[in-house]
């Protein structure tokens, strides 16, 4: 195993997040009504952590998951801004209600991408909630309604989300500081 050109300094502790979820999970069961079926869409991949954690803490609702992949990234660093979904939803949310979970809203492109799609397939009720949120790096109008953590524009890994599909396993948000080795 080669060292890796980059150190991970620790932005987000575990339990910050962890507190932070329950937070906005007792903000999301103002909004949704107990008695019907939330359908929490994940983006994938770096979301899948994120939607576990919310979804357990959801544990006294009537929830169904289902995810959707869109990419602007690849392996880069920097977005494309050219959205493509790779991976539809399995279930109709036509009358439903759906919430978004995204892991990092960055240039927006790929939420609001993501959120015209959904609304034209009519559901009750849509909400978008994101993990971390940089809005200096926004260059399209959108933001979460709800919002774990607003960042500085700062390359991040950990809690699923990755760089080129590695750290992903990280129980924090770290940032990626590069060393040139």
């Amino acid at each position: 195993m080669s060292a890796r050109p980059y150190v991970i300094d620790e932005m987000i502790s575990a339990k910050e997040i962890a507190a932070r979820i329950e937070a906005l999970c007792r903000d999301i069961r103002h909004v949704f009504p107990a008695d019907e079926r939330l359908v929490v869409v994940g983006l994938l991949r770096g979301s899948f952590v994120f939607i576990a954690d919310l979804v357990r803490e959801l544990s006294d609702r009537d929830v169904e998951v289902d995810f959707l992949e869109a990419s602007s990234y690849g392996d880069a660093m920097e977005s494309s801004r050219e959205v493509r979904i790779l991976k539809d939803l399995r279930g109709k949310i036509e009358g439903r209600n759906v919430l978004v979970v995204e892991d990092i809203v960055d240039t927006g492109h790929t939420l609001n991408h993501v959120i015209h799609l959904l609304e034209s397939r009519l559901p009750k009720q849509l909400r978008t909630i994101a993990l971390l949120d940089k809005p200096s790096r926004r260059e399209v109008d959108f933001r979460a309604d709800y919002i774990g953590f607003e960042i500085p524009d700062e390359f991040v890994v950990g809690y699923g989300i990755d760089y080129a599909q590695g750290n992903r396993n990280l129980p924090f948000i770290g940032k990626v500081r590069f060393t040139g080795a």
